[in-house]
């Protein structure tokens, strides 16, 4: 806090503040790169100046399916709204031009002579109630066709025609909306950070993925691609390139079996975009590691596709994820509030051409890390030792506190007879 202006000038705290702002280092973060894929597997992509918007139309149904369900509900009601109101101006003509609104509700045996199109159809209300009943197959038994005029039958089958169209666009429509395959995609899950360990003396990259319901994945494969900003010896820049990454898999079918959760490994050797980073580059890298899974539902059987990214801030040296699988009472069960837990292990911070080039790097940091494990547990069977110790020292005090003092009585006859009590 700055000093009163009684005490202390306002020119030498001015100087002096500026004197300690001076020799503090100024660090800028750096500017943190957009995700291709974000973490819920959506694409972060923007459509921007299309001119031929003709071409949603010409695949009306999937621009359907595609819509927010607000814009699918309001299309819903007004395709059958405007139909029903379409064809209620047509029967109103229908009526008018036969000349039935003279003779309101009048019966097919009416003794008069007069038979009408459409029985009781004397106003644009009772044509809209008409023009529902037909297209909806209601037929209350008010209103009736009869067969005098043959428009009035031409526009009957043409309402037919016309109402199951829009049945079968609209309830196809609604299906595909509530059977899409990301809804499935909803209960795929992917841990929150990756992992670079070793595992089986070379370096890996390691995610866990897991299928929260019982209804498994049929021929599930994952696939990873690494997205990052590259310029051409040419000059050219390319803003996203994808290159594969392959997938350390003892399969030879390259599907995995998603019963239970799973960590997928990827073993950063020659082939890997991994292959020249180590941990202390790693934090400058602007790449982002975009992690695939496909399979088809068991229930629906339709493919299904989950997605997540890692960008280089979510990727942990280093690491290595906790077990969450145990056997119990003769069934394996699953802990997934361990699901994205990890725990240090011993990683050599070099990158892994390094390490190809000195294997002794590996080995010396195990040593390391066996001798730092093996006087972590000196210490703590020391601390458990004088905690034992010192536990027993005080039961010891305790229990000395509690032995009753002898008391000598003196008798007439002089003798001397100890009691306890």
């Amino acid at each position: 806090m700055l000093a009163r202006k009684s005490i202390i000038p306002e020119e030498y705290v001015l100087a002096r503040i500026a004197a300690e702002n001076l020799g503090k280092p100024r660090i800028r973060d750096r500017p943190r790169k957009a995700r291709f894929i974000a973490k819920n597997g959506a694409c972060n992509l923007a459509h921007k100046n299309i001119r031929e918007q003709g071409r949603f139309l010409q695949d009306i149904f999937t621009t359907l399916v595609d819509l927010k369900w607000r814009h699918t509900l309001v299309i819903f009601t007004m395709s059958f709204l405007c139909s029903w109101l379409f064809f209620a101006m047509v029967w109103w003509l229908v009526a008018f031009a036969h000349g039935d609104m003279n003779y309101p509700c009048v019966q097919s045996d009416n003794i008069s002579g007069w038979k009408p199109c459409v029985t009781c159809v004397s106003s644009f209300t009772s044509a809209f109630l008409f023009s529902i009943e037909v297209q909806v197959t209601i037929g209350f038994g008010g209103r009736m066709m009869t067969e005098e005029c043959a428009i009035a039958i031409i526009v009957l089958i043409f309402q037919n025609i016309v109402g199951l169209i829009i049945n079968a666009v609209m309830l196809g429509c609604i299906f595909m909306k509530t059977a899409q395959a990301h809804r499935r995609a909803e209960t795929l899950i992917f841990s929150r950070n990756a992992v670079i360990a070793v595992r089986n003396g070379r370096l890996c990259f390691m995610f866990r993925v897991g299928d929260l319901r019982k209804s498994m994945i049929i021929s599930a494969s994952v696939r990873i691609q690494v997205v990052k900003k590259t310029t051409t010896p040419e000059g050219e820049v390319i803003p996203i390139h994808q290159q594969d990454v392959p997938v350390d898999n003892p399969l030879e079918s390259n599907n995995i079996f998603l019963v239970a959760p799973l960590i997928v490994c990827h073993i950063i050797d020659k082939r890997s975009p991994l292959y020249d980073i180590s941990a202390y580059d790693l934090a400058s890298q602007d790449l982002e590691i975009i992690v695939i899974l496909e399979g088809v539902v068991e229930t629906t059987g339709i493919t299904t596709q989950a997605r997540t990214s890692y960008i280089a801030e979510e990727i942990l040296w280093g690491h290595r994820f906790v077990p969450i699988v145990t056997e119990e009472e003769g069934a394996y069960a699953v802990d997934y509030s361990k699901f994205g837990n990890t725990t240090k292990v011993a990683a050599p911070r070099c990158s892994a051409k390094e390490l190809d080039e000195k294997p002794s790097i590996l080995i010396q940091t195990l040593q390391k890390s066996e001798l730092s494990h093996q006087n972590s547990l000196r210490k703590r069977n020391s601390m458990r030792r004088n905690n034992s110790m010192r536990r027993n020292n005080s039961i010891r005090r305790n229990n000395s506190s509690f032995i009753v003092p002898k008391v000598q009585f003196m008798t007439p006859e002089g003798n001397q007879n100890a009691v306890e009590t």
